[in-house]
């Protein structure tokens, strides 16, 4: 099955990508793991950096027709799916002064390695048990901004790169079920995967039984080409080897008023 969306189309909220992977870590406003290590970058104040980034606008990208309603807030969406660990970093900050933006609900959902969306199973021509929620859910931004997500890669269905589905709400209501309800939506867009580690993953089981034809990144209908302003993500390695699994940094930014 085709994601119905076609070519990425504008939705009317504007939204932007910034710095990401190292160049997040110089700024002092993404979401890199380790304190910078160069006598120079300890001494720049993080606010001022951060004030004084470029922030690039970018469209933002299509929902897609599997978004459901309901996800639960969690930070570990897995359920037990089999597939290459993704340690997702993500930095919400707002356009205007690139300040991170603390209690955001920063969502996300993937299909499987086999390429079928819980709630859809079967579009992509594989049968397997479907609850529902498996590789959907979300998490609240930080103090830093910071929302970290544990998955799998993401496998593919007919018509389609690799990529993941986000929205950015804020003010939303947790309730007693594990979900959200309410808030303002932000931002809707995509993350998106290097076509080099995509291929090594690929080859791994049970990826390697996905029996849809792969589009890669240069022949998706959405990706225009962008780099981190359109989604790309930036990814290390884990381990040695591509089974070890990833960490995918990338800062967004968002309108806020």
């Amino acid at each position: 099955m085709t994601d119905t969306s076609g070519a990425a189309h504008p939705i009317g909220r504007r939204t932007v990508l910034i710095a990401t992977g190292a160049t997040a870590a110089t700024l002092a406003v993404g979401a890199a793991p380790e304190a910078p290590t160069t006598d120079t970058a300890k001494t720049v104040d993080s606010a001022p950096v951060a004030a004084a980034a470029v922030c690039t606008l970018t469209k933002e990208m299509t929902e897609g027709p599997y978004y459901l309603d309901g996800a639960l807030v969690r930070a570990d969406i897995t359920e037990s799916k089999p597939g290459v660990p993704l340690k997702l970093a993500l930095t919400v900050v707002d356009d205007d002064t690139c300040a991170p933006l603390s209690g955001a609900l920063v969502e996300i959902w993937h299909c499987d390695a086999l390429g079928e969306y819980s709630g859809f199973v079967g579009n992509n021509g594989h049968s397997e048990p479907d609850d529902g929620s498996f590789l959907r859910g979300g998490v609240l931004t930080n103090s830093s901004g910071l929302a970290n997500l544990t998955t799998i890669y993401p496998g593919w269905y007919r018509g389609r790169c690799i990529h993941i589905h986000l929205k950015v709400h804020t003010g939303v209501t947790l309730t007693s079920d594990g979900s959200f309800t309410g808030g303002r939506e932000l931002h809707t867009g995509q993350l998106f995967f290097d076509e080099t580690i995509t291929t090594a993953v690929a080859r791994i089981s049970p990826y390697s039984t996905n029996t849809v034809t792969r589009t890669t990144l240069a022949q998706d209908s959405v990706y225009d080409d962008g780099g981190a302003s359109s989604g790309l993500l930036t990814l290390t390695a884990l381990g040695s080897t591509a089974a070890s699994g990833y960490t995918g940094t990338l800062t967004v930014g968002v309108e806020t008023s």
